[in-house]
């Protein structure tokens, strides 16, 4: 297992930020979780995006790379092309694509990849993970809160917190930090910045691997569905 050390998140925004410092912490960069809270950028309906932590990342000087399987924004067969290949496709899809949550996630891309930040694709595997894990790289994650918890969907009070209701709610999205694979070998160890999380109730826990797949690939319902690696700059590339 790999050492994470995550604080409990301030508040029912600050998921992203809150993983994103872990991984920070276990690199040994010295920032405060206050600086990220305050530094990574937030959207106008709460919370953030993967592509925005990998952004901030990316600008402290950090190589990222981000496996997404989200195909609101991405086609399939956009991978495998430059970087600068996949900005003009971006911006094409722009003319004939509305909404304010998906053009805010496409400007947020075009940035990530004018940093430097590689865009990746492959089946998410437990295998893939472990990749990862044997070398020392935690994976932070977006995915559905609704389904990893198997919870009841939730809405937005008028104060902003988060009220479970299973007529009412919507899916929601939420951040993690994966840590290695649990004893049995068919689990995964998860840092989970939401310590009152309804199913778990702790900041560590282990899930199966099916299951934690399953909550990825659902994260697709908030723009989620991204496996986001950073690694320190000095640190040998690792080609997965």
């Amino acid at each position: 297992m790999i050492p994470i050390k995550i604080h409990t998140q301030p508040d029912d925004s600050t998921c992203g930020p809150t993983s994103l410092h872990a991984v920070y912490r276990y690199f040994k960069d010295p920032i405060p979780l206050s600086d990220v809270i305050k530094e990574v950028p937030y959207l106008d309906e709460g919370g953030t995006l993967e592509v925005l932590l990998a952004c901030h990342a990316l600008k402290r000087g950090y190589r990222a790379s981000i496996y997404t399987y989200n195909l609101h924004i991405f086609d399939p067969t956009w991978i495998g092309l430059s970087n600068d290949e996949i900005i003009i496709k971006l911006e094409q899809q722009l003319e004939y694509k509305k909404g304010s949550k998906f053009r805010r996630a496409t400007m947020a891309y075009i940035d990530f990849l004018r940093l430097g930040g590689e865009l990746k694709s492959r089946d998410l595997t437990k295998s893939l993970l472990n990749e990862y894990f044997e070398q020392g790289i935690p994976l932070l994650t977006g995915l559905s809160a609704t389904y990893l918890y198997r919870s009841s969907r939730e809405f937005g009070d008028e104060h902003g917190n988060s009220i479970y209701d299973d007529v009412r709610g919507y899916p929601m999205g939420h951040f993690v930090v994966l840590c290695g694979l649990g004893e049995d070998m068919k689990s995964i160890v998860v840092a989970d910045p939401y310590q009152e999380n309804p199913y778990f109730k702790d900041n560590y826990y282990e899930v199966k691997a099916s299951h934690l797949i399953n909550s990825i690939m659902l994260g697709m319902a908030t723009f989620d569905a991204n496996l986001l690696a950073i690694q320190p700059a000095n640190k040998e590339p690792l080609q997965v």
